[in-house]
């Protein structure tokens, strides 16, 4: 079975990127023929900056391996080493109707945020389902957003090989729905284009101002404080087990304390839960070079696969 999932290299990460996807990596390790990739590509759609895109490449693929990718249980490159994506990718869009893309919620959605509407950011999309079929993917581990272009995917290969085969695999996307959907600071979904995130990477005192900006009610600290839908107890969630979650939940209601401590709570939880995590980073960022290394390999791995695949499309379609 091989799994299948990519992350954009569009700023730090976040603890939405981490429990929406790179948590579920780490779960394949060693159980799925593991492959991760770092979509530069598909950053462009958002990212203009140059040398910033090339800083957040190389910073991504040492923050995948400091949060514990095994390049040893895994494959893993950047997107834009495999060019054979971008040839798929054209091809597939001369089978994509317009209406399926039209219908995609997260473009509408990131649109109706203000990021300014092009081209790439209409046919991600397409561009996703190259990324998939390439490889011949079998399950794609997504946050509840992206469910959508996975079927967008499916429908793409379907229609493929309606007209000339069994050529792609269908894939199937796989949602952990307890932290599908990681909130940010303002309870909406926790994203860089946003500007509501918690970053993993940070100083202590940077965290304790992240966690401090989180948005709560005005009930004063001596009231009794409801803890089901407040986005301090949902991100506590993520890093806590049930008997920590009910002594939360017992001093929310006690009205002695407020908003304020369980920030500090929640910033202390942060802190130690990526401890060993920092230790590894400070170690690649030291060794830049092996980093490379991993990620050439990673994608020599890859391009074996899509030469192989590439070739067969090419016979189907009539590309000499």
């Amino acid at each position: 079975m091989r799994v299948l999932t990519g992350i954009q290299p569009s700023g730090i990460l976040h603890l939405g990127n981490y429990f929406g996807s790179i948590k579920q990596m780490l779960e394949y390790q060693g159980k799925s023929d593991l492959f991760i990739f770092i979509a530069n590509y598909h950053a462009l759609t958002s990212l203009k900056d140059a040398n910033a895109l090339k800083k957040n490449t190389i910073d991504a693929a040492i923050s995948f391996l400091s949060l514990g990718i095994d390049p040893n249980k895994a494959t893993f490159w950047v997107q834009s080493d495999v060019k054979e994506v971008l040839e798929l990718y054209w091809i597939l869009s001369s089978y994509t109707p317009m209406g399926l893309l039209e219908r995609a919620h997260s473009y509408k959605d990131k649109v109706a945020k203000g990021i300014i509407a092009n081209h790439g950011l209409f046919s991600y999309p397409v561009l996703m389902a190259a990324d998939i079929l390439l490889y011949d993917s079998n399950i794609i581990p997504v946050g509840k957003d992206q469910v959508q272009h996975v079927e967008i995917t499916r429908d793409i290969a379907v229609k493929f090989n309606n007209a000339h085969g069994d050529i792609f695999t269908l894939p199937e996307f796989k949602i952990d729905e307890n932290v599908a959907t990681v909130p940010g600071i303002d309870g909406a979904k926790m994203s860089k284009s946003y500007g509501n995130t918690i970053n993993i990477f940070t100083t202590q005192k940077e965290l304790k101002k992240q966690t401090g900006k989180i948005v709560t009610d005005s009930t004063p600290l001596e009231e009794p404080k409801e803890w089901e839908n407040c986005n301090i107890y949902k991100l506590c969630k993520l890093f806590m087990e049930n008997e920590e979650l009910l002594e939360l939940q017992e001093r929310y209601k006690s009205g002695k304390e407020g908003y304020g401590h369980f920030k500090a709570t929640l910033k202390d939880k942060i802190w130690d839960y990526f401890s060993q995590a920092r230790e590894k980073r400070e170690y690649y960022l030291s060794h830049k070079d092996e980093v490379r290394d991993i990620l050439n390999e990673g994608a020599k791995k890859a391009r074996t696969i899509a030469t192989k695949k590439m070739q067969i499309i090419r016979e189907k379609v009539g590309i000499l």
